[in-house]
């Protein structure tokens, strides 16, 4: 098992996910310029400020030449997890419904934060167990997840809502306290808070680590 992790320019969580990645699999860099993704078997999209947000975060990011063949990639059942920025990057790129908006604080907000996993069946939430609670920092200014109504009814039918925040614990405001959310197929996911930020006991949870030690398991949707 291979793991690439993108780089774009302004990335600055890139290396905390490529070593994440490297507690279970191989993993190594991949150049935003580049359409070759080397024959991994699982992407990440890290957090950062891909292109300094000067546009509206993820939206320049979208363009680079390395999304065209993440695109073709998750189209083929690869497995894509997009962490934060990243998260931002799918939706933008419309691998993943929704939009982010500014935090309803308006402020940057950097916290530990819990997090419910509501589905357990993708290759990112395979060695959880539903309902299961995980604790994960957040740190962001636009991480407030939202859809229409009408659309977040539809992707809780299609049980596409795969993280929730603990209740109570909404940082940002985002919709039915959405934390993160999956493609149509289940093989794409995104969420807002850092699970590369959770991976050690010394920084207070490893929570994280399942996340990436789930595209090990045998459950693992396009695995």
């Amino acid at each position: 098992m291979r793991i690439g992790v993108v780089r774009f320019p302004g990335s600055c969580d890139e290396t905390d996910a490529l070593d994440a990645c490297l507690k279970v699999a191989d993993a190594e860099l991949l150049w935003h310029g580049s359409t070759d993704l080397g024959g991994v078997d699982a992407i990440v999209v890290p957090g950062g400020f891909s292109y300094g947000d000067y546009l509206r975060p993820g939206a320049i990011a979208r363009f680079s030449p390395v999304m065209e063949a993440v695109a073709h990639f998750a189209a083929e059942g690869g497995p894509v997890l997009g962490i934060c920025n990243g998260f931002q990057v799918l939706c933008e790129a419309g691998l993943l419904p929704g939009a982010l908006l500014t935090n309803n604080g308006l402020r940057f907000l950097c916290r530990q934060t819990d997090i419910v996993v509501e589905r357990p069946t993708t290759p990112w939430t395979a060695a959880c167990d539903a309902g299961e609670r995980l604790s994960i920092p957040v740190k962001h200014t636009t991480g407030r997840w939202y859809s229409d109504p009408e659309t977040l009814k539809e992707l809780e039918a299609n049980e596409q809502i795969v993280f929730r925040y603990a209740p109570g614990q909404n940082p940002n405001g985002s919709v039915g306290d959405v934390a993160g959310v999956c493609s149509a197929a289940g093989n794409v996911v995104g969420l807002m808070p850092h699970p590369e930020h959770a991976v050690d006991v010394l920084t207070g949870s490893a929570d994280g680590l399942k996340l990436f030690s789930s595209i090990l398991s045998k459950g693992a949707v396009g695995v």
